[in-house]
């Protein structure tokens, strides 16, 4: 067992080296990795699991840390890709987890949970990895890309908590730079 566990660590270290494809789709070349993506994703899991006053934020993050290790397998493809290829990630995370016992079980649910939406961790979690999809592309369009914007449009139409499209709506006004700003203090002043 403690072979497949390294395995399967070994593998989503994998996650180090697959790049967000979607990006490239505005002519970015500078691409971020899925692990990158993965490890805002979950700190937003775990506000907007506060935020919505769900009892346990932890489950939410862990829901997150977990949702895109299929991407091991598959890499990541973007949604116009995706239109002409047929890819059961589904697959991917069992085979990738079916080795571990009840370890594999517990991380394949809450993959499934995040996948289909279907409890309110899931929710949750679906929205945090939206939402940092979205925080992403603001900090893109701040850098030029303004197709970027395409991927706000499309994340304000899926998103199902308050907390979440509150959020999102202030990210219409919001500057990815504003949280420095001050706190700069010059040694020789």
């Amino acid at each position: 067992m403690e072979k497949d566990i390294l395995n399967f660590i070994f593998e989503v270290g994998q996650l180090k080296k697959v790049k967000r494809e979607g990006w490239r789709l505005i002519g970015m070349d500078n691409l971020e990795s899925v692990a990158d993506h993965t490890l805002r994703a979950s700190q937003i899991g775990f506000i907007l699991a506060k935020l919505e006053n769900y009892e346990n934020p932890l489950e939410v993050c862990t829901m997150v840390v977990f949702h895109d290790i299929g991407e091991c397998r598959i890499g990541d493809i973007h949604r116009v890709a995706n239109r002409y290829i047929n890819v059961d990630e589904e697959i991917a995370v069992k085979e990738q987890t079916e080795k571990l016992g009840e370890i594999g079980r517990d991380i394949f649910n809450m993959w499934k949970q995040v996948e289909d939406r279907n409890t309110k961790a899931g929710i949750i979690a679906k929205e945090a990895d939206m939402l940092e999809l979205a925080i992403t592309a603001k900090e893109n369009i701040e850098k030029g890309y303004s197709y970027a914007q395409d991927w706000i449009n499309n994340i304000s139409k899926a998103l199902l908590t308050e907390s979440g499209k509150k959020l999102l709506n202030e990210l219409k006004n919001a500057d990815s730079n504003k949280w420095w700003q001050g706190l700069k203090k010059l040694k020789y002043s």
